[in-house]
């Protein structure tokens, strides 16, 4: 009888994290290009346009405590980037006790989890940049004829 609420907050909560990934995704895409909040009120005020808080670029500051701790946690991790394509492949993540227990991060669980949320998104991210980049370039080279060319300047 006491459990009849419990389905109801289930979904509520879920709703809530499906949201924050959604959040954390268009964060991670937002600040990997030019655009900041500063930038964007410069535009608005420009355009005589009032701001809109659904088009603004998320900051840190948007995200709820535990996401915050995430990311602050996060930064102080190594990054692991593969030897021979220089290709990002997340964090290493051997002192994250440590930290957790230097900092008194209170909910572990929660702020790991959007740890390694944002790590996938990351690194998802930026191996989409990188073929985008790797198939511009091929496009690039068929349009000049497949010829590279190279002058030898000596000074």
């Amino acid at each position: 009888m006491g459990n009849r609420n419990c389905g109801r907050l289930g979904k509520f909560y879920e709703e809530q994290v499906t949201e924050l990934q959604r959040l954390l995704e268009r964060f991670v895409k937002e600040s990997h290009s030019n655009h900041s909040v500063e930038k964007y009120l410069t535009i608005c005020e420009q355009l005589g346009q009032e701001p809109d808080p659904a088009k603004m670029p998320l900051t840190y500051s948007d995200f709820p405590e535990e996401v915050q701790v995430a990311f602050f946690v996060f930064s102080l991790l190594s990054d692991y980037w593969e030897g021979n394509s220089g290709t990002y492949m997340g964090k290493h993540w051997e002192g994250l006790d440590y930290l957790f227990e230097l900092y008194e991060v209170e909910n572990t669980k929660v702020v790991l989890f959007f740890m390694k949320t944002y790590e996938q998104l990351l690194v998802s991210y930026r191996a989409e940049e990188a073929e985008r980049k790797r198939k511009a370039d091929e496009r690039k080279a068929k349009a000049s004829g497949g010829r590279n060319y190279t002058h030898n300047v000596q000074g």
